[in-house]
């Protein structure tokens, strides 16, 4: 059964109050979902066509932030955007998509994540817009719901971002809004690192872990402090450890980062079959995870 679509006009006691105080707030919004006027809302956006490595890191700290008991908050595009809503659902915790068009199933763009939206509706998350059914994405409407995303929330995330693209728009709406920013570093040749770089480099948080965002978010009233405890640790080295000796081995060279299963056997020097058998266990016992492409990366959630 399809979630009925909804509308709230900004007069509501229940629109969002941080979306509110936003110059240009829209006066409507049309929902799938709930919507609560006061919950703390976090956005982690980036790039379409991002790497292995932010993919790993969006999964991460999206997760870890879902479960400190933040509302992930994306645009349901490809890439950044799908692994951070995907993150919150595999921890079963909220996230809200804002699109750039209707919510409604043949609007949704793209149509590769109808699946992830459902998966956002079954999880308790909610689908929004400012525009009705049946509105097409237009090169007007994606940049115009990036101020949603930021508005909604206490921060904005980036991880990997050309210099020109929809995660940079997102952070200068954040910056407009008084919002707090916040980047990951990357590899200084990839194109992909060029807007986070840009980002620290004019005075935004770089960012290594959740609780580098945890710990800046403190400072605001609106955030409860409790939320601050915290026993992740990603930098305590054998937090995943092999039950045997070819378990072992994958592991420890994947704790470098994401490799694809080419590069593993190249590393271990164990055979192809062996890999792969000892990859499908690791899998089972949610140790490591397929970020797509036969690579692999340690899964810490």
């Amino acid at each position: 059964m399809l979630e009925e679509i909804k509308t709230i006009s900004i007069q509501n006691k229940n629109y969002p109050k941080l979306l509110k105080e936003i110059k240009g707030a829209p006066e409507v919004l049309y929902m799938r979902g709930e919507i609560f006027p006061e919950e703390d809302c976090f956005a982690v956006v980036g790039a379409r066509l991002c790497s292995p490595y932010g993919k790993q890191v969006a999964l991460e700290i999206a997760g870890d932030l879902a479960e400190a008991g933040l509302t992930i908050v994306s645009g349901l595009a490809p890439g950044i955007d799908t692994a951070s809503h995907w993150a919150a659902i595999e921890r079963k915790k909220r996230t809200i998509a804002v699109l750039g068009t209707g919510v409604d199933e043949k609007s949704i763009y793209p149509q590769s994540n109808l699946e992830l939206s459902q998966k956002i509706l079954e999880t308790g998350g909610c689908l929004i817009s400012e525009y009705p059914s049946g509105t097409r994405g237009t090169q007007f409407t994606f940049p115009q719901r990036n101020r949603i995303i930021s508005g909604l929330s206490l921060g904005v995330l980036v991880v990997e971002a050309k210099e020109k693209s929809g995660a940079l728009i997102t952070a200068e709406w954040a910056r407009k809004q008084g919002r707090k920013i916040f980047a990951v570093p990357g590899s200084i040749h990839s194109l992909n690192s060029k807007g986070p770089h840009y980002l620290i480099k004019n005075g935004s948080k770089l960012v290594e872990s959740a609780d580098d965002i945890k710990k800046e978010l403190s400072s605001l009233k609106k955030f409860n402090p409790n939320l601050l405890i915290s026993d992740i640790d990603r930098t305590r080295p054998g937090r995943v450890a092999g039950e045997n000796r070819e378990e072992s081995l994958i592991l420890d060279v994947l704790k470098e980062g994401a490799l694809d299963i080419e590069k593993i056997i190249e590393k271990t020097k164990l055979p192809a079959s062996k890999i792969a058998s000892t990859l499908a266990i690791l899998e089972i016992k949610n140790k490591v995870r397929n970020l797509g492409g036969n690579i692999y990366a340690i899964n810490y959630s």
